[in-house]
């Protein structure tokens, strides 16, 4: 297939990328950064919320796909840019509807969701079949999305997917997720001594799963190939593994070979536990989070940085 992806040169959607090429697909980027982008992936220029460029691009690419990746991902940002998370993220999602609905074919699309729309006091582990309640500007803009996906596609002009991750995590070849902000990004930096110490919330009990970003861009090849026109569904991406904050400190110091310095912030307004069900992924799309055992997991986002800086020298 040719498929577009958008945010190619973000953590999970250039593993994506990389991963659609190693499947046969003829692969292209829709993007505004310069930044590198996988072999074999043509990167086309456009600004997501310049809707006539990106409509443009369509007509000239003629996509038979479109995986959707490229938005605002920080909760708490959202709280303090709602409008930017709501023109980005709900504004970019629309000029790209606008401009598949042009096309002379229905095109399969797989959006970028998150575990963020279903809100912070609901049933563990989250089922599809919970009540989308977001607490945040960043859930309530992805919702908004994943509704307007949903109401396009019962026109019949496209057939989509939304995937509603987790945490996703890990690495491939040199590249991981760069966001210090989250957990094991900042163990790395920690680990590798760019970071003075880890700072935790509370005890570090609170319970998070974890995904390896390959198995996330396993989803996405899966989805696309259950994508029919006129169907949209969404599926939960999580591993199903209960992992601690506490956890993850331990596999990390597991896998480098020492402690790490950690100090406890008083606890935070934060969820105790964020778990996903993906059985209606491992049912309906046939797909299994193979590679997200937690040490996997932090070895492989410990062995990407390590891997790019040798590289760069």
């Amino acid at each position: 297939m040719r498929v577009i992806v958008t945010g190619a040169t973000g953590f999970v959607g250039y593993a994506l990328a990389a991963a659609l090429v190693g499947a046969g697909h003829d692969v292209a980027a829709l993007t505004r950064s310069k930044r590198e982008l996988p072999a074999n992936v043509r990167r086309v220029e456009a600004e997501l919320l310049d809707a006539p460029r990106v409509a443009a691009a369509m007509k000239a690419e003629r996509p038979d796909a479109v995986c959707h990746l490229a938005a605002l991902v920080r909760v708490r940002d959202s709280r303090a840019d709602p409008v930017g998370y709501w023109r980005t993220n709900v504004g970019g999602t629309l000029a790209l509807l606008e401009a598949l609905v042009a096309q002379d074919e229905p095109v399969r699309l797989v959006a970028a969701s998150t575990c963020a729309v279903y809100g912070e006091d609901v049933p563990q582990p989250i089922t599809e079949a919970q009540v989308p309640q977001p607490t945040n500007p960043y859930g309530s803009t992805k919702l908004a999305a994943d509704r307007a996906i949903a109401d396009v596609t019962a026109t019949g002009a496209i057939g989509a997917v939304s995937l509603r991750a987790f945490n996703i995590a890990g690495g491939i070849g040199g590249h991981a997720d760069p966001d210090t902000s989250r957990l094991i990004p900042k163990i790395v930096a920690v680990a590798r001594g760019e970071a003075p110490e880890l700072t935790v919330n509370g005890d570090g009990s609170a319970v998070r799963d974890y995904l390896h970003v390959a198995d996330m861009a396993d989803a996405f090849l899966r989805a696309l190939e259950a994508c029919e026109p006129g169907t949209w569904k969404a599926y939960n991406v999580g591993s199903g593994n209960r992992s601690t904050i506490a956890d993850v400190i331990a596999a990390a110091e597991e896998v480098i070979g020492r402690p790490l310095p950690v100090r406890h912030n008083p606890p935070a307004d934060e969820p105790k536990v964020l778990l996903a069900d993906p059985s209606l992924a491992e049912k309906e799309l046939g797909w299994r989070p193979e590679r997200s055992d937690l040490r996997q997991i932090v070895r492989d986002a410990y062995n990407a940085v390590t891997r790019r800086d040798s590289v760069s020298e």
